[in-house]
């Protein structure tokens, strides 16, 4: 038995905002982990998202089972702060009444 030892890069990168993005697209790893736990095929995640090369989907999908509770622990706090971004906006912009208001909008003809 012959055992060889590969390294790899993964595709992923931190942005500003600390957002991990892969192969420096804008899809996020959150995407790709998202597309994988619902079943997908990289093939398929692929098609949904054409700017990652499939081989990196791979990777990162590796990246993913071998480090499943740090990737996890990130997903979670990512989770949280959508969620506080989200309890902000609705606490900033009333959104009762805006159904009404669009189509009074609308009926007077105003965009």
């Amino acid at each position: 038995m012959v055992t060889t030892t590969f390294t790899e890069t993964i595709p992923l990168k931190r942005d500003k905002d600390g957002v991990i993005r892969v192969s420096k697209t804008r899809v996020t790893l959150d995407t790709i982990v998202a597309a994988f736990l619902e079943g997908l095929t990289a093939e398929e995640i692929t098609t949904q998202y054409p700017v990652v090369p499939l081989a990196d989907v791979y990777s990162v999908i590796g990246y993913y089972l071998h480090q499943k509770k740090r990737v996890d622990a990130y997903l979670k706090r990512r989770e949280k702060f959508a969620e506080e971004v989200r309890r902000q906006n609705k606490a900033r912009f009333d959104q009762s009444g805006i159904r009404e208001r669009l189509l009074a909008r609308k009926k007077n003809g105003k965009r």
